[in-house]
This record gives C-alpha cells, structure tokens and sequence, in this order.
C-alpha cells in the first residue's frame, strides 16, 4: 500500500466478470456512502488518485479498471463491446451491493455510466459524466451514411491491422513520460510522471509499454441504435452534472441540441480545460463536483 500525501493509498481488489478478472482500488472509508470514479478508454484507475483523495474523507471510493486497461484482464478474444463494459459496471455494483450509487466518470467511462443509469434508474443517486456523451450529433449522422457491409469491412481491416500491431516499448519510463506529456500540455509535470508510472508495465526485455490492450483502440461496428442511446438519456432518474472543457474537441450538449433528452441535467464549461477536466483544472472540478454530489 503505496502512502500519498501522508494518507495510505488505496487498496487493490479483484471482481469477476464474464470469467474476466477484474481490477480496481478502494480508498477505505466503507462507512461513508459509496462514490464510484469511472476512468476513460486507454487510461486506468489511478487517474482519479487526487480526485480519490479530495473526496475520501466523506465518500467510499472505488475506481475500477475498465476490462483491457489498467490492471484488468484483457477480452481473450480483443472484442470490446459497450455491453460488456456496461455488464461489467452492473456486476461490481451488485456485487458489492453499492446501489444507490454515486458515480463520476470520464469520456468512456461516462458514456458506460450514462447509458447504465437510463438502464438501472433506480440504481444511481448522482452522476457527473466528464465529456461522457460520445461522438456529436454531426459525428453520428457521418457515420450513419455507411452501410453496415462497409462499416463491417472498416471493422475488418482494423482488427486485422490492430492484429499485426505489437505494444509500443519505451526504452525507458522518462520516454513514457514524455509521450504523456505531448498527449495532455495542462498536467503539470507531477501529474505526467504520476499518470505515466501507474499506467505502463515492465516488459521481459526491460522496455516498457502502456497497460492498455490495443484492442480497445477499435470501435464495434455496431451499437444500440442513435435513437435507443437518446431514449436511454431520457430514462435517467438522477441528478445529471455533464462537465466540459472549453479547449477540447467535444461537442457540448448545451449548444448541440443532446441535452434536451435529459429530464434532470446541467451542463457546466471549464475554461482552460480540454478532455481531461479532471486534471486540468482539478481544485475547481473537486469543488464543483463535492458541492453537486453532497
């Protein structure tokens, strides 16, 4: 057990799912209700860490490793369907019987949560999705003019190059730090480095890559249908906090027209925050977010 800031760090635990072994960490506190930190695609769950440490005093948290990220198993067959991960975040709360839930979620993470809480309205008290919504109104209707004969080539021709794809090495942990500093210009040194050694493995040959299967990288060819995920938005009992960054490259809900299909949600925009508001303007997103969970 790891100690940040003077406080033990979290505790890594084990759930199974679909025979999958999953992973996440519990920050103690099981007296205090639970609060779920829900990571994106290709990251894990010690990303939440400072956010883990704001909130631990007054809630349970735990954060999970989506399956193929993190400490998490990898699908044996590299399918990484939106179902499963929504079977996957059903099972660690029934599982651990956190229902009514709070939950804070990122990007993938967001997407997983929103469509669980339209699914289990009942199971979730409070929810803030970080850019959690997926690809915009114009992204969709792009997609929506290929025929499934051709979205199943593209399918196709992705496996088949993710196959022939090995993990990218790094010969040292500084050269993965400084590939995560180019991904994100606002974290701050102490972040990168923090983000890079939580979420890259040693390899046999002393290199080291990311922990993320690349198989994750490829999207289903197919989906619940555009008006199935909208008619999910609306089932959402819960108070609903969609939080965007002015800088990023996401769609925001308020001015696309998607926030119309929530019956209880609002949207705040952080300045000088781009995909990762969690990180970007961390002490202003804790604040926001304990002042709209408590």
């Amino acid at each position: 057990m790891s100690t940040l800031n003077g406080m033990p760090g979290p505790t890594s635990r084990v759930f199974f799912s679909q025979r999958l072994r999953l992973h996440y960490v519990d920050w103690g506190n099981p007296e205090a209700p639970p609060l779920l930190l829900v990571h994106g695609g290709r990251d894990h769950c010690r990303n939440w860490d400072w956010v883990a440490q704001a909130l631990r005093q007054d809630w349970h948290v735990i954060c999970p490793d989506l399956r193929g990220h993190g400490d998490s198993q990898w699908s044996p067959d590299g399918n990484y369907s939106m179902a499963a991960y929504i079977y996957d975040l059903a099972q660690l709360i029934h599982q651990q019987a956190l229902a009514p839930v709070t939950i804070v979620a990122h990007s993938l993470g967001g997407n997983i949560c929103l469509r669980y809480a339209g699914i289990y309205p009942e199971m979730v008290r409070k929810l803030v999705a970080i850019e959690g919504l997926g690809p915009s109104p114009k992204m969709i209707a792009e997609r929506g003019q290929k025929t499934m004969a051709q979205r199943m080539r593209d399918w196709v021709d992705e496996q088949r190059k993710l196959s022939g794809r090995g993990a990218r090495k790094y010969p040292t942990i500084e050269d993965a730090f400084r590939r995560m500093q180019e991904e994100n210009k606002h974290l701050s040194a102490e972040q990168a480095r923090h983000l890079t050694q939580q979420g890259v493995n040693q390899n046999e040959d002393g290199t080291y890559s990311w922990k993320f299967d690349n198989y994750v990288r490829a999207w289903a060819p197919y989906d619940m249908s555009y008006e199935d995920i909208e008619k999910l938005w609306t089932e959402i009992a819960c108070p609903t906090l969609l939080v965007y960054g002015k800088e990023s490259w996401a769609s925001n809900p308020q001015k696309d027209g998607r926030l119309r299909h929530f019956r209880n949600a609002k949207v705040v925009e952080f300045d000088n925050a781009g995909h990762w508001v969690h990180h970007d303007r961390l002490t202003d997103f804790v604040q926001t977010t304990k002042e709209f969970i408590a």
